[in-house]
Order: C-alpha cells, then sequence, then structure tokens
C-alpha cells in the first residue's frame, strides 16, 4: 500500500438523487417528502431565463422553511455555470440567506481545478462574514471534454470538494458524440457508450477520497433502462445516481442498496477472519471460498453502506 492515501473527505448516503427544478415550490415540497437520500435544487438548466431570479428565491424558501437534515436527507443546490451572470448572485444569496442550511453546492461544467476554487473563494467569504459553524461542501460536475481532460487534477484538488458526478448529457455534446438520448445504450456502440468515462471519474473519485454518482437518465418511462444503467455504474463503483422523476428513486435505492444475503456474507467474513486472526491464520474461508485482508475490505464496504442505510432510516421514521 502506497504511503500516500487520501480518505474519504465526507461520506454521505448517496444512492437516489432527485433533481428538482428551483422554479417549482410543489415539487420542492414534494422532493422533502421522497424517499431519495439527497436532493439537488436546480437552478441550472431545468430553469428557463426569465425564471431564474425567482427560482433562486424560492430555492431559498426551501432550504429555510424545511428541515431536511432532519428528514434524513442532504440538499445541495445547483447554481449556474461560470461562464453566465447568474453565478455569483446564485452563490452569495444562497451563502447569505440560507448559508447554514445548505449542505453542498453543486458546480456544473467544472473544466479545471481554479472553476471549484472560484466558487469556494465566495463561499468562504459569506461563511466568514456571516459567521456560520457549519461547512458547506462543493461537488462537481464532469460533462465536458476539458472537464474528463482534467478529471485527475479536479479531483486532486484540496478545499470543499466532496464528489463528482457525471453529466452525461452535456458530455455527449461537448465530445460531438452522435446521441440525442440522456444516458443509456446506444444501438449503433458495441456495448456501454459511456463505460470509459464514468470509470476514469470513478477512479479518479476513489483514488483522492471523493464520491462518485452517475448522472441522469433521460426516459422516465423506462424504468428496465435506469435499472440496468444504475447497475452498470454500481458495479464499476459509484455511490448512486440521480433521478430525474421521482419513480426513478426508488429504483436507485434498490440497485446501491446490498441485498441482505450480501450484508449477512460480509459480516459472516469479518467475523470468520478475526476468528482466524486469533488463531495465527491470515485467511480463512467462507462458503467454501478463501478469504483474507482484501476480503475484509470489501466487505466492510458493504457493511458501512448498510449501516448508513439504516441511519438514514432511522431518522425518516
Amino acid at each position: 500500500m502506497s504511503h500516500t492515501l487520501h480518505p474519504m473527505r465526507q461520506p454521505r448516503l448517496q444512492r437516489s438523487e432527485l433533481a428538482v427544478p428551483g422554479s417549482n415550490m410543489s415539487f420542492i415540497d414534494k422532493a422533502a417528502a421522497s424517499t431519495a437520500d439527497f436532493v439537488f435544487l436546480d437552478l441550472e438548466d431545468a430553469v428557463a431565463p426569465p425564471e431564474k431570479e425567482q427560482a433562486r428565491k424560492n430555492v431559498i424558501a426551501g432550504l429555510n422553511d424545511i428541515d431536511w437534515a432532519g428528514l434524513g436527507k442532504t440538499v445541495s443546490v445547483r447554481i449556474n455555470g461560470l461562464d453566465t451572470h447568474y453565478m455569483y448572485r446564485d452563490v452569495i444569496d444562497v451563502m447569505e440567506q440560507a448559508g447554514d442550511r445548505v449542505h453542498t453546492i453543486l458546480v456544473p461544467k467544472v473544466g479545471v481545478p481554479s472553476d471549484l476554487y472560484l466558487v469556494e473563494a465566495l463561499i468562504n467569504q459569506v461563511e466568514q462574514a456571516r459567521g456560520f459553524t457549519t461547512r458547506v461542501g462543493t461537488e462537481a460536475l464532469i460533462e465536458t471534454a476539458l472537464g474528463m481532460a482534467n478529471v485527475e487534477a479536479i479531483a486532486a484538488a484540496g478545499g470543499r470538494l466532496e464528489a463528482l458526478h457525471f453529466g452525461v448529457a452535456d458530455y455527449a455534446a461537448s465530445n460531438r458524440a452522435r446521441t440525442v438520448t440522456i444516458g443509456g445504450l446506444n444501438p449503433n456502440y458495441p456495448g456501454d457508450q459511456w463505460h470509459f468515462a464514468l470509470s476514469r471519474m470513478t477512479v479518479a473519485c476513489r483514488a483522492y477520497g471523493l464520491r462518485p454518482v452517475d448522472g441522469p437518465f433521460g426516459d422516465f418511462s423506462d424504468p428496465d433502462g435506469y435499472l440496468a444503467g444504475a447497475r452498470r455504474a454500481a458495479a464499476l463503483g459509484c455511490e448512486g445516481k440521480w433521478a430525474i422523476h421521482p419513480s426513478q428513486v426508488e429504483l436507485a435505492n434498490e440497485v446501491f442498496s446490498p441485498p441482505e444475503d450480501e450484508v449477512e456474507r460480509a459480516r459472516r467474513i469479518v467475523a470468520e477472519l478475526r476468528k482466524a486472526e486469533a488463531e495465527g491464520r491470515g485467511a480463512a474461508a467462507v462458503d467454501g471460498k478463501m478469504i483474507d485482508a482484501a476480503s475484509e475490505r470489501m466487505a466492510q464496504n458493504v457493511i458501512a453502506m448498510d449501516d448508513a442505510i439504516r441511519a438514514a432510516a432511522a431518522l425518516r421514521r
């Protein structure tokens, strides 16, 4: 094992991330009552330019009026891009008026580490000026060719960064990919068109202690397609996936929750290895298969996820 290690910066349960347009107050209320682990209130793509200012006011009201943490949820705000004139006002107004209520700021189309530095500088100043004792994290959307080309440098950036998200639609547009669908398999491509990109982002996250999150699946009338995409993301190591429709929340929760038999086996692996250790052995067997220290590391991941799910469920009761 290398002497250079980057532990998880901020563990959070993020199996399902419900996207909610900030322009619709009723959707914000419904999101609070949902079973989503994570909710992001959107000021960017889901909001038309004439509605930007009102959406910002709605989001601030939603942050202040709803006890998101008490509901067992993490709440985030996706601000507008750094190339727009809405961005600075998004950060300043949200932070000044609800900086002790929001958990993370989701930054779209991050291309280089300095994009995050700009947003974090504003967050730092508002927190200091307002005397907030809470610490707002940042998350970055990797959804351009430039962002993917620099994904390791972005992940390695210090500061408040907690997670990277794969934005498949803008990424496809940035690469001029021959597709007009949001996520899913392309009949003109032999396999998963986004496997390499999502895998590269996930590896960068795991190397630097971030949470990797898969982005949207546009056809909310196709639950089987959503499940297939979520399973591919989970197999690569992602912690969760976006839900652009409430019907996708439970699908994500299902895929990214370890089954009971998997949790039970993980606990048996740890118990058998403790027993072997006490007897001076470095390996053991479970269900006729050899297990060792690497098996325990995999098992502990499963146990930690199960513990987090149970803790969140207890808050929602």
